[in-house]
């Protein structure tokens, strides 16, 4: 097989990372984003020459305009696509956000209508399955102080 030939059957995934958040009461930051019809995590892609905790960061900054320490990599998500393309997802464990934190979060709004935390067992009619599936997976991973490789959402054992 040519240089060529291997390059072309070459994966190029496009990635995004996000982080979890929490309150006081363990429940969950989602944002309402203007241009998807469910709720999601607040992140996004990742740059050219940027890592994916980089990324988290910037985009955490970015949707919520503060920078809370992110923590460790808590699911690493492959989710196969064959109309736009396969992406890796990577969500890190932002913490607890403080009260002082929480007051300072100021949202663009040309992106986003809304955040609000909400019970771990109310996201899956909150948001799409998968994206469920994968908030659940980093959720216990948080706990047994694990990271999930995930493949669809679904846990590879």
């Amino acid at each position: 097989m040519s240089e060529n030939e291997h390059e072309a059957k070459m994966a190029r995934p496009r990635m995004a990372a996000g982080a979890l958040f929490f309150d006081e009461a363990d429940r969950i930051l989602l944002v309402e984003p203007s241009y998807k019809d469910h709720l999601d995590i607040p992140g996004g892609y990742v740059e050219q020459g940027e890592s994916p905790r980089q990324a988290c960061v910037r985009e955490i900054f970015e949707e919520l305009g503060i920078r809370p320490r992110i923590g460790r990599l808590l699911v690493v998500d492959w989710a196969p696509n064959p109309g736009e393309g396969d992406k890796i997802l990577y969500l890190f464990d932002g913490g607890r956000l403080s009260p002082d934190l929480r007051r300072r979060i100021t949202l663009p709004a040309d992106e986003l209508r809304g955040c609000e935390f909400h019970p771990v067992d109310q996201v899956p009619d909150l948001t799409i399955p998968r994206l469920a599936r994968r908030i659940a997976a980093a959720v216990e991973a948080r706990t047994s102080g694990l990271t999930a490789y995930l493949e669809h959402g679904e846990h590879v054992r």
